[in-house]
């Protein structure tokens, strides 16, 4: 399954600059396998060391978010579109 990855700016430099990379798999796991694969500066943007996705990292599948999804193991199909966002926080 081709699938495309959005990048917000703040990790376009471990895809060399690009906002949108296609990767294949059949699911999260497989398509950050290929990712990695493709740019490996972005294992320790993506996963944790016991390859778990970083807390501060939400990840969408087309417009759901993969945690209530099956995470890593969430299912993709052709044409659907992956969109990483680092989580915000902060506060006054």
């Amino acid at each position: 399954m081709s699938v495309a990855v959005r990048f917000p700016t703040v990790l376009r430099s471990a895809t060399g600059g690009q906002a949108i990379v296609a990767a294949e798999g059949a699911t999260v796991a497989e398509v950050f396998d290929d990712l990695i694969r493709q740019h490996p500066d972005l294992k320790a943007q993506l996963l944790t060391e016991d390859g778990q996705l970083h807390r501060h990292l939400n990840v969408f599948l087309n417009d759901d978010d993969i945690r209530y999804l099956g995470k890593l193991d969430a299912k993709v199909g052709d044409s659907d579109t992956l969109t990483l966002m680092p989580a915000v926080a902060g506060g006054a």
